[in-house]
């Protein structure tokens, strides 16, 4: 159970941002009174998916640690965690304020949709890999 940790994991982090950012994002624009409450909402819903991406990316890389007979094929994916990651401290901290403050809407939301869809690229990858190599026994 313990080798196959990381793939759970994994897979949290690939399906949370799948789930917020394809499904209930949209739901909330869609079906909540005005743009104004569902963007609150929304972002809210982005911050709390950015500490569960840096806690799974940081879960990755420590179970990665050869010392620690980790996941070797982590060691392949190594930087897409660390893309991940990077992307979603970027998106909380640099984008997010700015689309919060309504400072040049269309080009800040642009950067943030764009850098969300590289982290689950990057979330994906790191899914795919764990789950393409044989368990250890």
């Amino acid at each position: 159970m313990m080798s196959r940790l990381p793939v759970w994991v994994a897979a949290l982090w690939w399906a949370s941002l799948s789930t917020i950012g394809f499904l209930v994002v949209p739901l909330l624009f869609a079906h909540l009174p005005t743009p104004a409450l569902a963007g609150g909402m929304a972002a809210k819903l982005f911050s709390a998916q950015t500490w569960l991406s840096c806690s799974c990316g940081l879960f990755l890389l420590l179970r990665s640690n050869p010392s620690a007979k980790g996941v070797p094929v982590a060691q392949q994916v190594l930087i897409f965690i660390v893309a991940g990651m990077l992307l979603a401290l970027l998106s909380e901290f640099a984008v997010a304020p700015r689309i919060v403050a309504r400072e040049n809407l269309r080009l800040w939301h642009s950067v943030g949709s764009a850098m969300f869809v590289l982290q689950w690229l990057c979330a994906a990858l790191v899914f795919w890999k764990l789950t393409s190599t044989k368990p250890e026994n």
